[in-house]
């Protein structure tokens, strides 16, 4: 009776046990795009000079959309002016040389991009945003009329300048930074806006590109000079290309002439300079 009962108990047993399986899944893949990429990458270093100063005594403010040196690199106005080159020994202004080109000044120092300033016997260069610094000492002569506030006229400018040549009629306004510029021909700060020497200068491209022929003149091309101290004609004695430092063409004079600066196109190191005498 045992015997069956135990085999009875082995059959139900026997009968309880299924084989055991894995159970088997299958996934399709989702395509690439809807994965973002990896953002981890091996970095790749390139060599760079050391010793360059990149510090914020270098940095520099870009120039304004449309003025001289707006397409040039590495142009416009220190951030920190009180630090740069040569603030400490001299002045705030940059030693760039000179190509001593027509006779120009060598040595004489400017900030890329802006023109020199000839006040009477102290010869100066104009600081970007800030008033002139004198520089150098040089000698009174030739004729010379001050701009005082009875020569403006009541749209703000010192006069008119007419070049019939190249079809300019254009108005000239005090200094020569962006602002004047802006509106029309800027007559150089402390130089002479009547008797003796009277300089202007203007862009050359954009959209005030007042200036942008006068390398075109010939000698013997006419350019009329009005302000409120009367209209004088002047004929152009030569056009040349000169160095950005050289600031003899702003010089006084014992004639009366009129002389015109402009950027030289992808030249930031040149100035083209017209001279025109009272004829």
């Amino acid at each position: 009776m045992k015997l069956r009962s135990f085999l009875l108990a082995m059959m139900l047993c026997a009968l309880c046990v299924t084989q055991a399986s894995a159970l088997e899944y299958d996934f399709d893949a989702p395509e690439d795009y809807l994965f973002g990429q990896p953002t981890s990458d091996d970095t790749i270093y390139e060599w760079e000079n050391p010793n360059v100063d990149r510090s914020k005594n270098t940095a520099l403010v870009a120039p304004g959309f449309g003025t001289p040196t707006s397409y040039l690199p590495s142009s416009g106005e220190y951030l920190t002016p009180n630090l740069i080159p040569g603030a400490l020994s001299g002045g705030l202004v940059n030693q760039v040389g000179s190509a001593n080109i027509n006779g120009g000044t060598a040595g004489s120092s400017v900030i890329p991009g802006q023109y020199p300033l000839v006040s009477g016997n102290i010869t100066m260069t104009q600081i970007p945003g800030g008033s002139p610094t004198d520089i150098a000492q040089g000698s009174t002569s030739g004729g010379y009329t001050e701009v005082t506030d009875d020569l403006y006229y009541s749209n703000g400018s010192l006069g008119t300048l007419k070049i019939p040549a190249i079809n300019l009629t254009v108005k000239v306004y005090q200094g020569t930074d962006s602002a004047a510029l802006k509106k029309g021909a800027g007559h150089f700060t402390n130089t002479s806006i009547w008797d003796g020497n009277a300089c202007f200068a203007g862009h050359n491209r954009g959209v005030n590109n007042h200036f942008g022929k006068i390398h075109t003149l010939e000698a013997g091309d006419t350019i009329t000079l009005t302000t409120m101290l009367g209209t004088r004609s002047y004929v152009v004695a030569n056009v040349e290309k000169v160095s950005v430092n050289d600031s003899s063409g702003t010089a006084s004079t014992t004639d009366n002439r009129v002389t015109l600066y402009t950027c030289v196109m992808d030249q930031p190191e040149y100035r083209w300079k017209v001279t025109a005498v009272e004829g």
